[in-house]
């Protein structure tokens, strides 16, 4: 496993130029002929830093118990980054074989391999990683205030965390040369920004909706 590249990829993924991630793809196609990763360090290494930022939520919540932790960690590992991982490289992968090949007459037929689907939301799940296990257990003295700022900065740090992650998998299928329109990937962003809106109109009327609070009793508080 070549962990220092893995390294270089993950810190790509945060910068102001995340596409340059996919350009190793791009040549793994040209050399080995197909896209997905061959190297499995990328997983490995966030599965590492899942595993570390789950028992220090669980320390910082005062969670207690083996089976306890065992539980966060299924729920990060298993639900979070695993399955739904599967089910939305499963998922954009039909939308991209389906509705967005581009058919040529003069060129071999092409379509998304299903590992490569899987990398490009684990190259998305990163930077959301980064806001909602990092950033977020940072900041969680501010975040699960009672005050309309706590609330509104919560509330943020989730709409970016997820909108970057469906702007990294738009980049991953943009990056395929046989595939247009990919920018349907990105219409989810516009429900999250009218989500994040409503959360701040609602507050008038008394209806404070915190994610962080919403995620804090959900695994940690009774």
């Amino acid at each position: 496993m070549d962990m220092e590249a893995t390294a270089d990829q993950m810190v790509t993924l945060l910068s102001v130029n995340p596409q340059r991630v996919y350009k190793t793809a791009y040549y793994r196609k040209q050399t080995k002929n197909h896209w997905a990763r061959d190297d499995p360090g990328f997983a490995v290494l966030q599965t590492f830093f899942l595993v570390v930022a789950t028992f220090a939520f669980g320390v910082a919540f005062g969670a207690r118990g083996v089976w306890t932790y065992v539980g966060l960690l299924l729920h990060s590992v298993g639900v979070h980054w695993l399955l739904c991982g599967v089910v939305m490289s499963s998922l954009c992968r039909w939308i991209a074989n389906s509705r967005l090949l581009q058919h040529r007459s003069h060129s071999v037929e092409q379509e998304v391999e299903w590992m490569y689907a899987l990398d490009i939301h684990s190259n998305s799940f990163f930077p959301l990683f980064v806001c909602l296990y990092v950033v977020q257990l940072l900041l969680l003295p501010l975040l699960v205030g009672q005050s309309v700022w706590s609330l509104i900065l919560a509330n943020t740090l989730y709409a970016v965390a997820f909108s970057v992650y469906f702007y990294v998998t738009h980049l991953g299928y943009r990056s395929l040369p046989f595939l247009h329109t990919t920018e349907v990937f990105l219409y989810p962003v516009v429900g999250i920004i009218m989500l994040l809106l409503l959360s701040i109109i609602l507050l008038p009327f008394g209806i404070r909706i915190n994610a962080t609070l919403a995620m804090a009793k959900l695994y940690f508080l009774d």
